[in-house]
């Protein structure tokens, strides 16, 4: 049941017609209802803030109510709610005013028309925006010959190498074939999912050496911002493409890459990759889909953190092109012996400060470990910020999760930890690596960490905002 049948009235009754044609219009213009008979529709001349508007009318299951009248509209919704409660109402507001007063009086859905056609206009021109990127990498693509070396951050975690294994798709497909593709990554692939990734997916990658640069005609990051941020290149490295969703703010390219997207607001690389995918028309195979699947679904942490409706819709395309078996195979990996050590050791260190917890896990060797066990302290009652910091042999770990929306982890390690060496990362969860220096000679690390860490940390609880007495200011 339409209530209003002006521009707006009429277009949804076009839309509706599509769907269904068991349509009652009820205008106060009869004229316009005269009009609507003639075209065939079921429509009764009436004014729609009389208070006996439902008296001879069938009982609907969806009200519209979309006249240009605020006052009428208000009267309406409040009339349907009460003769017809099981009734879905979706409602139009005049003016933003009436907005809250319309969903006040029960209209389920209550439509802005302006808001309305301002988003639109706004998601039309990240879609353009989109097509226009994918369009233009495919074209720099064709034009390249020899070996395209495309570059992960280090230690890559599945966001950064399906991002790689679909860049080369896509080189693959703009040069039918002829360029050759290679990924490269510094530091090791830890995280026992993230090695099932590697290994159920069968993905070809090798470590970076000065040699392998030199073998590469052109040079790709992906899932990192520039050269020598999250990664070992030199900061002066000419790169032709650069494909990351974490912010560039305060990074300085050195030299401007030929391409470059950053999309802060995206949850995921991978979906970067999954919206070109879609607007170049390639064919994804099972193995590209179902990594890209998962990049997204990880550094989302299932969908939960900093997740938005671009990143739904990619992985909805791409679950259908994916093995569901090797989903499944994927996260579900053995732990490794190290891991539980490392989380062992990060419960029993464990110290807590006024909802922040701080744990040291001394020498390690698999640094992935250190972000599971921060996913799993930040979930200890009464923590609200979990910071889990070990050593290895070149540099010191440090890993923080938190759920306290007063604080955004990412700028606070940056600021405490930015200086000594790479750190950022979101609201919810970032990272920092220091690198040793001429510390990296001395044998014992633990002792070491245990010399050295107090000052580092101190930076971190004066941001913060923990005093003596464990108080915390907003950050």
């Amino acid at each position: 049941m339409v209530f209003g049948c002006g521009s707006i009235g009429y277009n949804v009754i076009e839309e509706l017609l599509k769907e269904t044609d068991n349509i009652v219009v009820v205008d106060s213009d009869e004229k316009r209802v005269e009009d609507l008979k003639d075209h065939k529709y079921q429509a009764i001349a009436h004014d729609i803030a009389d208070p006996d508007l439902f008296k001879d009318l069938p009982t609907p299951e969806i009200i519209f109510i979309l006249s240009s009248n605020k006052e009428a509209n208000l009267s309406a919704v409040a009339l349907a709610k009460k003769c017809h409660p099981q009734a879905f109402c979706i409602a139009r507001a005049v003016d933003l005013f009436s907005v809250d007063k319309l969903v006040e009086a029960g209209a389920d859905v209550v439509l802005y028309p302006q808001q309305v056609v301002a988003r639109s206009a706004v998601n039309h021109m990240k879609r353009l925006i989109a097509a226009r990127s994918a369009q233009q990498l495919y074209s720099l693509l064709e034009g390249m010959t020899g070996t395209l070396g495309i570059i992960t951050h280090r230690n890559p975690d599945p966001d950064a190498i399906s991002s790689a294994m679909a860049l080369c798709a896509i080189a693959q497909g703009a040069t039918k074939g002829e360029l050759k593709c290679v990924i490269l990554f510094d530091g090791n692939v830890g995280h026992q999912e993230n090695r099932a990734f590697v290994n159920l997916l069968e993905i070809q990658m090798e470590k970076i050496t000065p040699e392998k640069l030199k073998e590469c005609t052109h040079l790709a990051l992906v899932d990192c911002a520039a050269p020598g941020v999250n990664n070992d290149l030199d900061p002066g490295l000419t790169v032709d493409i650069i494909i990351d969703h974490h912010s560039s703010d305060g990074v300085e390219l050195k030299k401007k890459p030929k391409f470059m997207d950053i999309r802060p607001e995206s949850g995921a690389t991978a979906s970067i990759f999954a919206q070109y995918l879609q607007e170049l028309d390639i064919n994804v195979d099972t193995k590209i889909a179902t990594a890209l699947y998962y990049g997204i679904r990880a550094d989302t942490r299932e969908f939960r953190r900093g997740v938005t409706s671009n990143d739904l819709y990619n992985a909805a395309y791409l679950l259908p092109l994916s093995d569901a078996d090797l989903l499944e195979k994927i996260m579900s990996p053995s732990y490794s012996q190290e891991t539980i050590d490392v989380m062992g050791n990060a419960i029993t260190s464990r110290k807590i400060k006024n909802g922040f917890l701080f744990a040291n896990v001394g020498y390690l060797r698999n640094r992935d470990a250190i972000p599971q066990a921060a996913d799993m302290l930040v979930n200890l009652e009464g923590v609200t910020t979990a910071l889990v910091y070990g050593i290895t042999d070149q540099h010191i770990i440090i890993s923080a999760r938190n759920k306290d929306i007063r604080v955004h982890i990412g700028n606070v390690l940056k600021e405490a930890f930015g200086s000594f060496g790479d750190a950022g990362g979101h609201g919810t969860m970032a990272a920092a690596t220091i690198p040793l220096n001429y510390f990296s000679l001395i044998r014992d690390k633990e002792e070491l960490l245990d010399m050295i860490i107090d000052p580092i940390l101190n930076l971190f609880t004066k941001i913060v905002g923990i005093d003596d007495n464990g108080d915390k200011n907003e950050v």
